[in-house]
């Protein structure tokens, strides 16, 4: 859709102009409109290609062009030169896909158009201080005129710090300088002034982007070694292909559908569907569609803010205060499900609501799109690659209409299930009568656990523990646990019953773990039996808060690597990489030569935001690894959860 909204801009331009477009046999009725009138002047290079604000930090370049319609930039044409300096060396430049196309002057290439953003990394050899200084190259055209642009260069040069220093970790301009004099194939003298053929070959080098390096096209192994998952997902945004892109977000919502992010939503839109009088299969489909696309849209539109001002509303919402009023009100919609009241709202609000929807006021499509909402801002604010490579596109190109399009899909294929399952829930949902208050009643209890489930969020772990266990024993109860079977009953109470013995066992062993200091609930005497076992599985951080924490620790590592780990309680991912990765044997003894760093961002203050922001995190959970110089490994950063034999093998490409 861009490059065909692009190509007609571009055609409409031209059509007051004598070219190669014009004299094409679609517009050959136009020529003699044109004869005779001026030409189109070719804007200059410095307009056509306007050269942005270089930078460096932790170890990377950051280079961009913005480009108007009508031009576009040659991806084989760039260039990045060092002047030799056995210090430092560049490795491969990271572009974004080009166009195919085919060219006047050079046959089919790949064209770069609008905004074009290139990543550098340069290898410190040496930890000491010292100055760099870079030839960028680059060459464009004018697609209309079939105009070309001689190549185009700039000198940079920027003052590194030490690697050990407070300041190595910061963001520093490159500042443009005059090209005379320097000479770019001279050998690089080594560390004590000699000129040596092994420094020159190591620090003369240029490195050209190749066109493997896109993640939408990469077929390199070594080239998609440079990408971290979401900036090859990033990567894949800036492709042409906007329906295949679209179809592969629409591919990661269904995957992230199967995470525990969105598990709670089931029994949210389920309970609001049980609690219809007269469900049928078309009022229950469409009370599903209005609270996936108010999910969809809330979640887009969240999406969006945070790419383009690094606000993450989701992650402001995670507070105490908003997650036990949200808990509340389950547990009040819980305890109708029961029959202890039925909740209503005052008969003028609620004419107006009839007036508005004609459906009756627990099924209004107003209060379930409201419910949608909220279950998108406070039940799942989980951050994944794909949702991040979405944010990071946005926040790089500024493109929030292509990023909330992948945004959307994403969440429609996130809400899929969920609509199936509303849609289920009514077809399959018993007439009124003793069935209907029995399923209402295990709604309600669905209910109670999701008010639990975010209440884990901000209360300790041994009283969370405890309120799981109060609803299993509690809940046994009332499906007749302890109570005595009649001589003649059917099989389906037997189970019932059996499932109620079960819910109690596992409801006291959960008070025991909780008395023990166990931490989970599905396995609440894990280290239970053997006294220190529990906390000698679990590896121990050093706390971090601030930037100046982090480089100080940074500094403080003596050629160790380095694992920054951000974590939040109420991140769920976090939880389960805590409980289910960190722990594990393998895992440990990988970690064994790291220095480990926590940074606790759920407070969410100022402090949290700037870290994050420094480091581009969007939210937690976001794990960065640094090598043995205190230089950041891009390509090696992970977000969301990742299971605990990946997460060792992962661990072994850290140098």
């Amino acid at each position: 859709m861009r490059i065909l909204y692009t190509f007609l801009l571009c055609t409409l331009l031209a059509l007051p102009v004598h070219t190669a477009v014009a004299e094409d046999a679609l517009f050959g009725g136009l020529k003699s409109l044109t004869i005779g009138s001026e030409s189109s002047e070719p804007l200059d290079v410095s307009e056509a290609f306007v050269w942005g604000k270089p930078t460096y930090q932790n170890g990377q370049l950051a280079l961009n062009w913005t480009i108007p319609p009508d031009y576009y930039l040659y991806r084989d044409k760039f260039r990045f030169q060092l002047l030799p300096n056995a210090a430092l060396a560049l490795g491969e430049a990271v572009l974004p896909a080009g166009e195919v196309t085919e060219d006047p002057l050079f046959g089919k290439i790949e064209a770069l158009y609008n905004f074009v953003e290139a990543k550098v990394p340069v290898q410190r050899q040496q930890p000491g201080a010292t100055d760099m200084v870079l030839r960028v190259t680059w060459q464009g055209c004018m697609k209309s005129l079939g105009i070309c642009y001689p190549p185009e260069s700039r000198v940079l040069k920027a003052s590194l710090p030490a690697h050990n220093s407070s300041s190595a970790g910061a963001m520093i301009e490159l500042v443009e300088i005059d090209p005379d004099g320097i000479d770019f194939n001279a050998p690089a003298p080594s560390a004590n002034g000699d000129k040596t053929a092994a420094a020159q070959a190591s620090s003369a080098a240029t490195t050209t982007a190749s066109p493997s390096v896109s993640a939408a096209s990469s077929t390199a192994a070594s080239s998609s070694e440079l990408l971290s998952e979401q900036d090859r997902i990033a990567g894949m945004l800036a492709g042409d292909n906007t329906l295949l892109v679209l179809l592969s977000f629409l591919g990661f919502g269904l995957l992230l559908s199967l995470t525990p992010c969105v598990f709670p939503m089931i029994p949210i839109l389920s309970g609001i569907i049980a609690g219809q009088k007269g469900i049928t299969t078309r009022k229950a489909f469409a009370l599903s569609l209005v609270y996936v696309l108010a999910m969809a849209l809330t979640y887009t539109f969240a999406g969006v803010l945070a790419g383009l001002f690094g606000s993450n509303l989701q992650a402001a919402l995670q507070n105490p205060w908003v997650l036990s009023v949200f808990s509340a009100l389950f547990v009040l919609l819980a305890l109708s499900m029961f029959g202890f009241y039925e909740l209503q709202v005052p008969a003028a609000l609620q004419s107006r609501l009839n007036e508005l929807s004609h459906q009756q006021t627990g099924g209004s499509f107003i209060g379930v799109a409201i419910m949608g909402v909220l279950s998108a801002l406070i039940v799942g604010p989980c951050v994944a690659a794909p949702l991040a490579g979405a944010l990071i596109y946005i926040g790089m190109t500024g493109d929030a209409v292509l990023g909330g399009m992948a945004l959307f899909a994403l969440s429609i294929g996130m809400g899929i299930p969920l609509l199936i399952i509303g849609t289920l829930a009514g077809k399959m949902m018993p007439r009124a009568g003793q069935w209907m208050e029995g399923v209402k009643a295990v709604f309600g209890v669905l209910l109670l656990a999701v008010a639990i489930w975010m209440l884990e969020r901000i209360l300790p772990v041994g009283l969370t523990l405890l309120l799981w266990a109060a609803l299993c024993i509690i809940s046994a109860l009332f499906m007749g646990a302890l109570s005595a079977l009649p001589p003649a009953v059917s099989g389906w109470l037997k189970l019932w019953k059996g499932l109620g013995i079960m819910l109690l066992v596992h409801g006291v062993l959960l008070m025991v773990g909780a008395a023990s200091g166990g931490h989970d609930v599905l396995r609440p005497l894990k280290g239970v039996f053997g006294g220190a076992g529990v906390s000698a599985q679990h590896i121990t951080f050093r706390k971090v808060k601030s930037l100046q924490d982090v480089e100080q620790a940074l500094a403080q590592a003596q050629g160790q690597p380095v694992m920054l780990d951000f974590y939040a309680d109420w991140c769920v991912y976090c939880k389960q990489m805590e409980q289910n990765t960190f722990p594990e044997p393998a895992v440990r003894a990988a970690l064994g030569d790291f220095v480990l760093l926590q940074a606790d961002v759920t407070a969410n203050d100022t402090v949290d935001k700037a870290l994050q922001q420094h480091f581009k995190v969007i939210a937690p959970p976001a794990i960065l690894f640094f090598d043995r110089a205190g230089r950041e490994l891009d390509h090696l950063r992970l977000v969301g959860f990742m299971g605990p034999d990946d997460f060792s093998q992962h661990l072994n490409k850290v140098p």
